[in-house]
């Protein structure tokens, strides 16, 4: 945007001096200029119009610039502001973390329990006794025997008798 305001300022300028240095737009009642090789011939109101439209664009390009750095120095800002937030996110972060080391220190380190203890009590029925250590079944473990090795699949190739 501040590139196309400047380049507006610029053209406007320079139709400014090319009108300004031709002695016989001022002397005469018709004025011409060529413009890539192209011939224009204005009268004195209408060279006081082209003024006016030069005046215009001048204007329209140094508004132009102004808003194209009004827009930059606003972003410039909202950047400016969100680096000192993170800055000072971190600077609360790292303050929080010097007081938890501070309040580590300070703690006196706790033996650690023998595993007995810590170890949870399981005691269902009540009876004071370790459910764990007590013998509560009713009948000792009864060993089944294992089966032989006598089954075939049924949904593969194995152990089909009638082979087709």
């Amino acid at each position: 945007m501040i590139v196309l305001g400047l380049l507006l300022i610029v053209l406007a300028g320079a139709t400014v001096i090319a009108v300004s240095w031709d002695e016989t737009a001022a002397s005469t009642t018709t004025a011409s200029f060529t413009v890539f090789d192209r011939l224009f011939q204005f009268t004195q109101l209408e060279l006081f119009f082209a003024g006016v439209a030069t005046g215009a664009v001048f204007l329209l390009g140094l508004g132009i610039v102004f808003s194209g750095m009004r827009r930059s120095a606003a972003k410039r800002r909202r950047l400016r502001a969100s680096r000192t937030e993170a800055r000072d996110r971190v600077t609360r972060l790292e303050e929080e973390k010097r007081e938890l080391e501070r309040k580590l220190e300070e703690t006196p380190a706790t033996p650690a329990a023998p595993a007995t203890a810590t170890a949870p009590v399981v005691d269902r029925d009540r009876d004071g006794v370790d459910d764990r250590v007590e013998n509560t079944a009713p009948h000792p473990r009864v060993e089944v025997p294992r089966q032989s090795s006598t089954d075939q699949l049924v949904a593969g190739r194995h152990g089909r008798s009638d082979h087709r």
